[in-house]
């Protein structure tokens, strides 16, 4: 709970008090000379012992509204307690009122007596007035506080949803390759170790951007590039990566490690079982609004088992809602001959 009061940790909001008092002084002192008959001086005195005063003291409400809320007490206590704080408040503020008076302007002591009953009645309101608008900001700050603390729980979770999304694809992507390793360890011992330097280059920026959720394309693609070397060891001139980069693409941002599931899954379903060599094309394209990243690879239809939508899609099209909102920015096409992969990555986001 906070102990500081409003005024302390927002001086825009003690200063705009301070004006709207200083206007109400004003207003009161000239109502008591052109309506009452009082001269400036006593107008004065009046206008100090009451409504200045009670401006001072009346910041003291805050911490009675502070400690006395309906959550956390009873509706009975918290009316007690603005009772006896009100009580407590009005006999400071009327005691204090006659001291001035009586030092600054004796003659207004029986205009103070004449009119004893409205002030203690006045002084009542003017609490109540207080207690609402004291509640009122505590809300308000309240509201603000509870938002706050949403963005961040948000924010967390949000991360917590990426590393968890990015967890099914690390382990996914090294145990297929340790497979790879395996079997190329007894048949071509060199290509293996070719494949272990590259896979360790390729774990090594998993883990050097893991914590940051985007990067840039040129980053990115090298690392691509990278798996696909890997790859190339496995599948030698059965896999043919081909690259048509425009040179402005190279600085957009892209979430990391979001391109890898599109080329395992064209491996997996366009290179694994071909008998032919594949072309899998990477184009991009960049403007100011959007990266825009194609990803094409043809088949086989005849020997092609059924396609689906697995874990490394599923996976990209979570990670596209949590990022930025929308799991349609990755779009899917297929001719029975080529299978087109579109990515379109915002640049500018709020």
């Amino acid at each position: 709970m906070e102990l500081r009061h409003p005024f302390l940790t927002k001086p825009r909001l003690a200063i705009l008090y301070g004006i709207f008092w200083i206007i109400a002084s004003a207003v009161m002192m000239l109502i008591l000379v052109f309506a009452n008959g009082l001269d400036y001086w006593a107008s004065f005195v009046e206008v100090v012992s009451s409504i200045f005063i009670f401006a001072i003291i009346g910041t003291a409400i805050w911490y009675v509204t502070r400690f006395s809320t309906i959550e956390n007490n009873s509706a009975i206590k918290v009316i007690m307690a603005h009772i006896i704080a009100a009580s407590i408040i009005v006999f400071i503020w009327m005691y204090l009122g006659v001291v001035l008076i009586k030092l600054l302007h004796p003659e207004s002591i029986e205009w103070m007596k004449k009119g004893l009953i409205n002030r203690i009645f006045g002084g009542y309101m003017m609490y109540t007035i207080y207690v609402i608008f004291f509640y009122a900001v505590n809300y308000y700050f309240s509201f603000k506080e509870k938002v706050r603390n949403e963005g961040k729980l948000i924010a967390l979770v949000k991360e917590a949803e990426l590393h968890a999304l990015k967890s099914q694809i690390n382990p996914h992507f090294l145990f297929n390759s340790l497979n790879s390793i395996s079997s190329l360890t007894m048949t071509d011992p060199a290509k293996a170790q070719e494949m272990v330097i590259n896979l360790s280059q390729l774990m090594r920026y998993s883990l050097k951007h893991d914590q940051h959720e985007k990067v840039l394309f040129k980053q990115e693609l090298e690392n691509n590039k990278l798996y696909l070397q890997i790859e190339k060891v496995r599948f030698g001139s059965k896999l043919n990566p081909v690259f048509e980069i425009e040179e402005q693409c190279l600085q957009a941002s892209i979430p990391n490690m979001i391109l890898q599931p599109l080329y395992e899954n064209a491996i997996k379903y366009g290179v694994y079982e071909a008998t032919e060599p594949v072309d899998l094309k990477t184009t991009c394209r960049c403007t100011d609004e959007f990266l825009q990243v194609t990803i094409k690879n043809t088949y086989d239809p005849n020997v092609l088992s059924k396609r689906g939508e697995g874990i490394g899609l599923r996976n990209i099209r979570d990670r596209l809602q949590i990022i930025y909102g929308n799991p349609h920015l990755l779009k899917l096409e297929d001719n029975k001959k080529e299978f087109t992969v579109t990515l379109t990555i915002p640049q500018k986001t709020n």
